[in-house]
Protein backbone atom coordinates (compact mmCIF):
# COMPACT_ATOMS: atom_id res chain seq x y z
CA UNK A 1 0.00 0.00 0.00
CA UNK A 2 1.46 3.34 -1.15
CA UNK A 3 -0.13 5.23 1.74
CA UNK A 4 1.79 3.15 4.30
CA UNK A 5 5.08 4.27 2.74
CA UNK A 6 3.81 7.87 2.82
CA UNK A 7 2.89 7.50 6.51
CA UNK A 8 6.27 6.00 7.33
CA UNK A 9 8.06 8.93 5.65
CA UNK A 10 5.76 11.34 7.50
CA UNK A 11 6.55 9.69 10.84
CA UNK A 12 10.30 9.85 10.11
CA UNK A 13 9.98 13.60 9.56
CA UNK A 14 7.88 14.02 12.72
CA UNK A 15 10.44 12.03 14.74
CA UNK A 16 13.19 14.27 13.42
CA UNK A 17 11.26 17.38 14.44
CA UNK A 18 10.55 15.93 17.89
CA UNK A 19 14.22 15.02 18.35
CA UNK A 20 15.38 18.53 17.32
CA UNK A 21 13.06 20.08 19.90
CA UNK A 22 13.67 17.49 22.64
CA UNK A 23 9.98 16.55 22.71
CA UNK A 24 8.80 13.60 24.75
CA UNK A 25 5.92 12.74 22.44
CA UNK A 26 3.62 14.06 19.74
CA UNK A 27 0.03 15.03 20.41
CA UNK A 28 -1.18 15.75 16.88
CA UNK A 29 0.01 15.84 13.28
CA UNK A 30 -1.78 18.01 10.74
CA UNK A 31 -1.38 17.17 7.06
CA UNK A 32 -2.76 19.19 4.14
CA UNK A 33 -3.71 16.97 1.26
CA UNK A 34 -4.89 17.80 -2.24
CA UNK A 35 -7.01 15.48 -4.38
CA UNK A 36 -4.32 15.43 -7.07
CA UNK A 37 -1.55 14.36 -4.64
CA UNK A 38 -1.96 10.68 -5.46
CA UNK A 39 -2.72 9.88 -1.82
CA UNK A 40 -6.15 8.70 -0.69
CA UNK A 41 -7.15 10.29 2.65
CA UNK A 42 -9.03 7.21 3.89
CA UNK A 43 -6.13 4.89 3.09
CA UNK A 44 -3.72 7.30 4.77
CA UNK A 45 -5.86 7.20 7.94
CA UNK A 46 -5.94 3.40 7.80
CA UNK A 47 -2.16 3.10 7.36
CA UNK A 48 -1.35 5.65 10.06
CA UNK A 49 -1.74 3.37 13.15
CA UNK A 50 0.77 0.90 11.67
CA UNK A 51 3.32 3.62 10.86
CA UNK A 52 3.11 5.37 14.25
CA UNK A 53 3.39 2.19 16.38
CA UNK A 54 6.44 2.30 18.64
CA UNK A 55 7.32 5.92 17.77
CA UNK A 56 7.05 9.27 19.56
CA UNK A 57 3.80 9.70 17.65
CA UNK A 58 2.29 6.46 18.94
CA UNK A 59 -0.68 8.24 20.53
CA UNK A 60 -0.80 11.25 18.18
CA UNK A 61 -3.93 12.12 16.27
CA UNK A 62 -3.61 12.49 12.49
CA UNK A 63 -5.65 15.40 11.16
CA UNK A 64 -6.08 15.57 7.39
CA UNK A 65 -7.15 18.90 5.94
CA UNK A 66 -8.25 18.51 2.36
CA UNK A 67 -7.22 21.26 -0.04
CA UNK A 68 -9.21 22.40 -3.07
CA UNK A 69 -7.97 22.12 -6.63
CA UNK A 70 -7.16 25.55 -8.04
CA UNK A 71 -6.04 26.40 -11.56
CA UNK A 72 -4.66 29.50 -13.25
CA UNK A 73 -5.92 30.05 -16.77
CA UNK A 74 -3.33 30.64 -19.50
CA UNK A 75 -5.93 32.45 -21.58
CA UNK A 76 -7.56 34.93 -19.16
CA UNK A 77 -4.93 34.78 -16.38
CA UNK A 78 -7.45 34.30 -13.58
CA UNK A 79 -7.36 31.70 -10.84
CA UNK A 80 -10.36 29.57 -9.96
CA UNK A 81 -11.43 26.39 -8.21
CA UNK A 82 -11.70 23.32 -10.42
CA UNK A 83 -12.79 19.71 -10.13
CA UNK A 84 -9.97 17.16 -9.91
CA UNK A 85 -11.12 15.54 -13.15
CA UNK A 86 -12.07 18.78 -14.94
CA UNK A 87 -9.26 21.34 -14.84
CA UNK A 88 -11.15 24.09 -16.66
CA UNK A 89 -11.14 27.82 -15.97
CA UNK A 90 -14.34 28.71 -14.10
CA UNK A 91 -14.29 32.19 -15.63
CA UNK A 92 -13.80 31.63 -19.38
CA UNK A 93 -14.15 27.84 -19.66
CA UNK A 94 -10.75 27.35 -21.33
CA UNK A 95 -8.86 24.12 -20.73
CA UNK A 96 -5.37 25.66 -20.99
CA UNK A 97 -4.74 25.87 -17.25
CA UNK A 98 -1.96 25.29 -14.74
CA UNK A 99 -2.63 23.64 -11.38
CA UNK A 100 -1.71 26.05 -8.56
CA UNK A 101 -3.15 24.07 -5.64
CA UNK A 102 -4.53 20.61 -5.00
CA UNK A 103 -1.52 18.44 -5.75
CA UNK A 104 0.14 18.93 -2.36
CA UNK A 105 0.91 16.65 0.51
CA UNK A 106 2.19 18.98 3.23
CA UNK A 107 3.13 18.43 6.84
CA UNK A 108 1.36 21.54 8.14
CA UNK A 109 2.00 21.26 11.88
CA UNK A 110 3.15 18.98 14.66
CA UNK A 111 1.95 19.44 18.26
CA UNK A 112 4.73 18.35 20.57
CA UNK A 113 4.79 17.46 24.28
CA UNK A 114 8.10 18.18 25.97
CA UNK A 115 9.58 16.61 29.11
CA UNK A 116 9.03 19.63 31.35
CA UNK A 117 5.26 19.93 30.88
CA UNK A 118 4.22 16.30 31.13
Amino acid sequence: MHELAVCQALIREVESIARQRSAHSVEAIVVKLGPLSGVEPQLLQQAYPFARAGTVAETAELVIEQLPVKVRCDRCGRESDAAANRLLCAHCGDWHTQVTSGDELLLASVSLIDHTTH
